[in-house]
């Protein structure tokens, strides 16, 4: 694997050579400099990963000059480095775009911490940036995202299929946008300028769906007091998506194929034939042939319903479809906030799960999380609070000396620490409370493991 490139900016050459040292030991390719014009050449001149900058360069650059250069950096992560009194100007980095900022004098340990987290950072940006340049959204992408096989295959099977009169069957685990593909199928047929009517079979009670299907006419039973057209009816000329057609008891599949083979039904109560023209599309999570073996689906009705099937596959067996998913969801939900995103350690925690509801159970999880996200990052902390896994506590500051009573400064610093204890938390839970594999998962020696738990007063239990 390519090696991430570091672009370090700082005018101290001891700070650098030693600083540059470290980050080499943990597997990254260091460009050091000492101002910031030569900076931005070189920046210019060459692809780097992420950007570590001391907005104090002599002679040329004020702190506040140095500000007006991360702009220049563009979508590569900066972490800044400051004073430990110039919290303020951190402050302001970030507000203009910086990833993240270390005080002097820099602890080696949460230095490759935060590091790595930009790196994760920028690696998740490029591979959505990728997928966009190879995938970007269009109308041929009929509303199925995704640049798997399977989702590929689909969209051109519509294209070829839409304009037919062919029935089709949708069959697939629930939450892999079934109805997705039938609205599809219609806005590019003939019938697109006709009703899409949607019918979910299992949903409606069984004394109930024939009425609702068929229509009825007044006094055709209690309560029925005036015509009612049915959803029948209303597709006429159009489309007729059976959404879950395997719940239909087996008195209505008798009905719904003297429809399909005549195109015509009596309304309930009713004695003039109606006549109808729709095409058909159904959908299914159930394995059809095992319930007409088991007596549970009509084998005619299945013959007549299933024309050209399409499958649809659980998200789990396309993963290369997830980013894109994700990135789609999170714009699509916040239009007005374009720089929300996602961390990489959320990313990762999502490629983790299984998503046994697929797309749907990924767009509700998104959904959660963004109404819990009150900046511009979904991170590990909103999805711990989702989950309803213990927020680790935030120990007291070991340096008392330096605090202030700016609010927004303390809360910076309780971040930082707070994503360290979670990192740390984390390693030690997943290898059994083993110091030394948790200290080679965090990129730590095991000194620096113990000196970390020590300083947070963390225990083998955490």
């Amino acid at each position: 694997m390519k090696k991430a490139r570091i672009l370090l900016i700082d005018d101290e050459a001891a700070f650098c050579e030693l600083c540059s040292l470290w980050l080499t030991q943990a597997g990254y390719e260091v460009v050091s400099c000492g101002d910031g014009k030569q900076a931005l050449t070189l920046f210019t001149a060459q692809s780097f990963d992420l950007v570590i900058h001391d907005l104090s360069l002599p002679p040329s650059f004020l702190p506040e000059e140095g500000l007006q250069l991360l702009p220049h950096y563009g979508e590569v992560p900066v972490v800044v480095i400051t004073a430990h009194n110039e919290k303020a100007l951190a402050l302001d980095a970030m507000r203009l775009g910086a990833w993240d900022f270390i005080s002097k004098p820099i602890d080696p340990d949460l230095l490759l911490i935060v590091v790595q987290r930009a790196i994760n950072k920028r690696q998740l940006q490029q591979e959505l940036n990728t997928l966009k340049e190879q995938h970007p959204p269009t109308d041929d992408d009929m509303g199925l995202l995704g640049v798997s096989p399977s989702v590929i295959n689909t969209r051109n099977l519509i294209k070829r299929i839409a304009n037919t009169e062919v029935p089709v069957l949708i069959q697939g685990p629930s939450g892999t946008g079934k109805e997705i593909i039938a609205k599809a199928l219609h806005q590019h047929s003939q019938r697109k300028n006709q009703a899409f009517i949607s019918v979910h079979c299992g949903a409606i009670p069984s004394e109930l769906l024939e009425s609702e299907l068929f229509g009825y006419k007044k006094g055709a039973f209690t309560g029925a007091d005036k015509d009612r057209k049915g959803l029948l009816s209303m597709a006429d000329q159009g489309t007729l998506f059976l959404d879950e057609i395997g719940e239909m008891p087996p008195s209505m599949q008798v009905k719904l194929l003297r429809v399909l083979q005549e195109g015509c039904y009596f309304p309930v109560g009713g004695r003039e034939m109606e006549h109808i023209d729709v095409r058909l599309v159904s959908a299914t999570n159930r394995d059809l042939p095992s319930a007409i073996e088991q007596g549970h689906f009509r084998d005619d009705l299945f013959y007549r319903i299933k024309g050209v099937t399409i499958k649809t596959q659980a998200l789990v067996e396309r993963p290369e479809d997830l980013a894109i998913l994700v990135h789609s969801i999170i714009q699509k939900a916040q239009p007005e906030k374009s720089t929300l995103h996602i961390s990489a350690d959320a990313m990762a925690w999502i490629n983790q799960q299984t998503w046994p509801g697929n797309v749907r159970e990924l767009k509700n999880t998104l959904d959660s999380l963004i109404a819990l996200t009150t900046g511009d990052t979904i991170g590990l902390q909103e999805i711990q609070f989702l989950t309803g896994q213990a927020e680790p506590s935030q120990p007291q500051t070991p340096d008392t000396n330096h605090q202030t009573p700016d609010t927004n400064h303390k809360t910076l610093e309780a971040q930082v620490t707070a994503l360290e204890i979670r990192l740390i938390s984390q390693a030690l839970n997943q290898h059994n409370q083993n110091r030394t594999r948790a200290a080679a998962q965090l990129g730590l020696s095991r000194q620096g493991l113990l000196k970390k738990i020590a300083r947070y007063g963390l225990n083998s239990d955490v």
